[in-house]
């Protein structure tokens, strides 16, 4: 994600700042009540920014803390996908809670205002939320295409899932460290630099040209282009299996004219109190089953699709102004501004949109949703977790 804008004449700094001894004594008072009325206020479309980014911040940190607790007291919830969800919906309150008011403040008024120290954290921790939610997607796309294409080979675990959280976690604040080292703060008007933190940008400062660009291509590879291509190559595996001609132990065919074993028995002309034979609750069971694993695929898939909808305008702007070197002379720099101030946007409607993706699409209308262990759910969103 971009972290600052770069600031300048065009984007309405009076050019004609020198020394300050050289001017009259008034200037200053009168310099900084030009910031905020033309430069450091928000416009209309700005207020329509913030109004965006608020209902994002509101809905991401409720509803990803909704999902959390939910699981943490829920014990039948525990299970390995609800495990990776859970760490998902973490990465997703750590990068709003304190990402997205920085974000914000700099899509506004295009400068940095946090100081040094924050310029190394606040996009290194978003560059690890990043890694971590990639990681997290291919490890559910991974758990889900052995539990249904390759059962008999591996074996999951809720305490297997909790060690690979952990080792998302590890290698994800590893291998981003160089994105903290090369973030630096440092200010496009030096006489201004006593007086406002204004014209102030935190961006990435390399000692070669060309590292930046080997660094954004592995990035746009290692953490979007490769994961995103092998879950979909999971995922389409997945979908043959559960949607395809042959389904283990049934066929789709029987499972789309299957009836409940009551309504069979009404059928007959028997009572609904009446037991049903120990074969058809054995299908009953199979059906249930496969319906479910139907329902959690439909929704992972969803959120990958989401995913990486939501990462892709900024990944791409991001490989055209760092390998490409574009934008830096941009005639039309409204535009440019526009593009990466909504693709920064994007990127957090993504953590809101988890929650609703959860709550619609697990099934909780029904009588069984698909993540949990097939007991009683609890209501609102727990339900929405539960099976």
């Amino acid at each position: 994600m971009e972290p600052s804008a770069t600031p300048g004449p065009q984007m309405g700094v009076p050019t004609g700042v020198g020394d300050p001894s050289l001017v009259p004594p008034d200037y200053e008072e009168e310099f900084l009540s030009y910031l905020w009325r033309d430069y450091l206020y928000p416009k209309q479309y700005e207020w329509v920014l913030i109004a965006a980014y608020v209902a994002v911040f509101l809905v991401a940190l409720v509803g990803n803390t909704l999902v959390c607790l939910a699981v943490w007291r829920n014990h039948h919830m525990r299970t390995v996908t609800n495990y990776f969800i859970v760490n998902l919906s973490l990465a997703d309150v750590l990068v709003t809670a304190i990402c997205l008011p920085a974000s914000l403040l700099v899509d506004i008024t295009e400068s940095w205002l946090f100081g040094h120290a924050l310029c190394k954290v606040i996009p290194y921790l978003q560059a690890v939320s990043v890694s971590v939610a990639v990681l997290t997607l291919s490890f559910i796309a991974l758990d889900r295409w052995y539990a249904i294409c390759h059962p008999l080979l591996f074996k999951s675990t809720a305490r297997r899932a909790r060690g690979s959280i952990l080792g998302i976690w590890a290698v994800s604040l590893a291998v981003m460290v160089p994105q903290a080292a090369v973030m630096e703060c440092s200010s496009v008007l030096p006489e201004l630099a006593n007086r406002t933190r204004l014209f102030s940008v935190c961006d990435e400062r390399w000692a070669d040209d060309l590292y930046p660009k080997i660094y954004h291509s592995c990035f746009f590879i290692v953490t979007y282009l490769a994961p995103l291509g092998l879950m979909a190559m999971a995922y389409f595996q997945i979908f043959r299996k559960l949607w395809g001609r042959q389904i283990p132990g049934t066929t789709s065919a029987l499972v789309r004219n299957w009836k409940r074993p009551s309504d069979q028995l009404e059928d007959q002309g028997q009572g609904p109190g009446a037991e049903p034979p120990p074969r058809a609750r054995a299908f009953l069971a199979e059906v249930k089953q496969m319906r479910a694993r139907r329902k959690t695929a439909k929704m992972l898939m969803v959120v990958l699709l989401v995913f990486a909808l939501c990462y892709l305008p900024i990944s791409v702007l991001n490989v055209l102004k760092r390998v490409f070197g574009m934008f830096r002379q941009a005639s039309d720099r409204e535009a440019v501004y526009a593009c990466f101030t909504f693709s920064h946007w994007l990127v957090y409607a993504n953590s809101a949109a988890n929650p609703i993706i959860y709550n619609f699409l697990s099934g909780s209308r029904e009588k069984g949703p698909a993540l949990c262990a097939p007991r009683p759910c609890g209501p609102h969103l727990a339900a929405a977790l539960c099976s």
